[in-house]
């Protein structure tokens, strides 16, 4: 009885080397998240899908993870729209969990308080463009209208910012009245009004000029100047005071 050929450790029957025992191969995203680590070191202008992989490679170590960045952009259209995307609609995504969505919020509260860190303890009619950069990143991608007053002092000087109302998609009410009775309750001189339009378009709707000119009217016999009224949306911004409507 003829016995079975022999074969050499490491090589295999047929000839040549044979596979490494026991050594998984690294997967083929491993080195494209170093190739693109070093390409933000290095100060690359990225597009917005690749900055957002950045963003989940912490959070998804082990999946690649530019197709969910590109489902993202594909849904909600840019960075600065994902971060600002509510949570139960970034679950839908698939490979979003809690955690990530987690991260994601963190990154819009970041970008938040940096914008805000620009206009505190400043004059905030020197600084007008911090102040525009602040008011898009707080409000301009958010879902439904809100509407933002920044409170100042008498050397403009920001005392409080709070949100006033929230209403839905094209409207919010705001009551002229109530907003002055804040004013004077935190001792505030002036006023800049600040809501958003979630269309995109900044444009003022008839609507949004009344409620400014009765706010102007009831402010100013309390001697509470509105420097502005600010609106924004994805698509930019527009002001009253650069518009002739106040």
């Amino acid at each position: 009885m003829a016995r079975p050929p022999r074969t050499t450790p490491g090589f295999a029957e047929a000839g040549g080397p044979a596979p490494a025992l026991g050594k998984a191969e690294e997967p083929h995203y491993h080195g494209h998240r170093d190739r693109l680590r070093a390409r933000f070191a290095q100060g690359d202008t990225l597009p917005d899908y690749e900055f957002l992989e950045l963003v989940l490679f912490r959070a998804i170590p082990r999946r690649d993870v530019k197709p969910i960045a590109k489902a993202l952009i594909a849904r909600f259209g840019s960075f600065a729209e994902v971060i600002s995307a509510p949570a139960e609609r970034l679950l839908e995504i698939d490979g979003i969990g809690p955690s990530v969505v987690t991260d994601l919020k963190i990154m819009e509260a970041a970008g938040r308080r940096l914008a805000r860190g620009a206009v505190a303890e400043r004059t905030l009619l020197s600084s007008w463009a911090a102040v525009i950069d602040y008011c898009r990143a707080a409000m301009a991608f958010a879902q439904r209208e809100e509407f933002r007053l920044l409170f100042l002092d008498k050397r403009n000087r920001l005392i409080a910012d709070e949100v006033q109302g929230r209403g839905t998609v094209d409207h919010t009410p705001v009551y002229p009245r109530e907003v002055v009775r804040r004013a004077l309750e935190l001792s505030a001189t002036a006023l800049i009004l600040v809501h958003n339009h979630p269309s995109g378009d900044p444009t003022p709707s008839q609507a949004d000029i009344k409620m400014t000119r009765d706010i102007v009217a009831v402010a100013g016999p309390l001697g509470i100047v509105v420097h502005d009224h600010i609106i924004v949306g994805r698509d930019g911004h527009a002001s009253f005071r650069g518009l002739k409507l106040i």
